[in-house]
């Protein structure tokens, strides 16, 4: 495939993601009616609804962790074919992290008791903030590009108590002292 027949099928799939999250009942934009650069924490109704928020680091970081991934078992094949494999499986797992058995698991097992859902623009950027991730891990040095993702997730720890780690671990396997933690307590 060239180079262009990679971009065409990324943003064939961009776009195919953003139609089944619309079918799947996800709102284009946050309910609020206007479209934000950044949400900031306390606006806990706009979080995961606008452009970018505490949670597009562990998106950036999910683009680190694929390219190095990607790297590894697939060093040989074309970056655009890797960037292509890496966006298919975020947006696989935006429309995953989308559906009602996740959003309940993030309801029951994490502090986002009144979490619903991203809206279609945010899960769009997420993703492209994946790529950007991506991109970045595909030019920069390994030591740079480790040290942006724990920065990343020290600074989402530090403000929100929330990060792409503990993420995991509280949907996964939820930790009761996490949850108090993160809950202020």
């Amino acid at each position: 495939m060239t180079k262009r027949g990679y971009w065409i099928s990324g943003v064939v799939l961009l776009l195919a993601t953003a139609a089944i999250l619309f079918a799947m009942g996800r709102i284009p934009i946050c309910e609020c009616g206007y479209v934000r650069l950044w949400s900031p924490p306390e606006d806990l109704a706009g979080n995961s609804q606008h452009i970018a928020d505490w949670y597009t680091p562990s998106h950036i970081i999910h683009g680190f962790l694929f390219y190095a991934a990607l790297w590894l078992v697939l060093r040989r094949q074309p970056l655009g074919l890797r960037a292509l494999i890496a966006l298919v499986i975020e947006a696989a797992w935006e429309i995953v992290e989308n559906s009602p058995w996740i959003i309940d698991r993030y309801r029951e097992a994490t502090i986002a008791v009144g979490y619903t859902g991203d809206s279609v623009l945010n899960s769009v950027s997420d993703i492209l903030a994946m790529l950007l991730g991506f991109a970045f891990a595909a030019r920069a040095p390994v030591w740079l590009t480790v040290l942006i993702g724990i920065v990343f997730e020290l600074a989402a720890l530090w403000v929100i108590r929330d990060n792409l780690t503990l993420n995991v671990i509280m949907l996964v396997h939820p930790v009761d002292a996490i949850r108090v933690w993160q809950a202020g307590g």
